[in-house]
């Protein structure tokens, strides 16, 4: 048996000259995996339903001296996930070395207030489309033949339910299960695929779909005290992606400050 490859910390964290496909840069979580993929000297091409603040961010890599391109994407639609994918290839030539599915959507509120409109679009934009993008986008990557990195988020809402979150939950919970059955089938091209669970974090999502009342009360039972910021889920992201993580596939990380420790 040969024995594994030594590297310093400083090459096992080494991404530069990949390339990403990321989604959900307009803001929170997205934007700062965008963001801190391209001070790591990784391509980013980026996509999110809302244009303007999604191209921002994008400009905002390029002024700081990264590279991005923004391409428009829908994941409650199709034919939006066929365009998004055939121009990401087209721009980078097929070079795939990174998809991290990023971007989702919450409703709070008890499930006997859900309406089918909100599931059919909470399990577009948090499964259903990123099954989708995903398996547009693999063939280029098996077929390059040099492995590659699949990360998804889901959240802690879907490793242990959350009260009012009962349809998102289970979207989140999908993506779990997805992201290990895919590991174990790309596991023979070397495509590991990985999960990050965030617990709450200081998001336009979170914030708008939470009152006050109820955000102090979570932080209070979060056993650090305070909320994530979006840069510390980030950066569990560009773990999974850089050679640190050569030997973890179908692993969920729960990244909550300790909410929950079980599980």
């Amino acid at each position: 048996m040969s024995e594994p490859m030594r590297m310093s910390w400083k090459q096992a964290t080494e991404l530069a000259g990949r390339t990403v496909v990321l989604t959900g840069c307009a803001s929170g979580i997205g934007r700062a995996t965008a963001q801190q993929f391209a001070a790591a000297g990784v391509k980013v091409y980026a996509g999110d339903v809302n244009e303007r603040d999604g191209a921002a961010t994008i400009e905002a890599i390029r002024q700081g001296g990264g590279q991005g391109e923004f391409v428009p994407l829908d994941l409650t639609q199709a034919s939006s996930i066929d365009a998004f994918v055939d121009e990401v290839k087209r721009r980078s030539a097929g070079q795939i070395d990174i998809i991290a599915s990023i971007a989702g959507i919450d409703r709070i509120e008890p499930f006997l207030k859900n309406t089918p409109e909100i599931w059919d679009k909470i399990i577009g934009v948090n499964y259903l489309g990123p099954v989708r993008m995903i398996h547009r986008l693999l063939p280029a990557m098996v077929e390059r033949g040099v492995g590659g990195r699949i990360i998804t988020i889901s959240s802690d809402a879907g490793r242990v339910g959350s009260t009012g979150e009962t349809f998102y939950s289970g979207t989140k919970g999908a993506v779990i299960s997805f992201t290990k059955a895919l590991a174990r089938e790309m596991a023979r091209h070397g495509i590991k695929c990985n999960c990050v669970a965030p617990g709450p974090t200081d998001t336009p999502l979170f914030t708008v779909a939470m009152d006050e009342k109820l955000r102090d009360s979570l932080v209070k039972a979060i056993p650090l005290r305070r909320m994530a910021n979006p840069v510390e889920i980030a950066n569990v992201i560009l773990f999974f992606a850089s050679p640190a993580a050569d030997y973890i596939t179908g692993q969920v990380l729960s990244v909550s400050g300790g909410l929950t420790m079980h599980g």
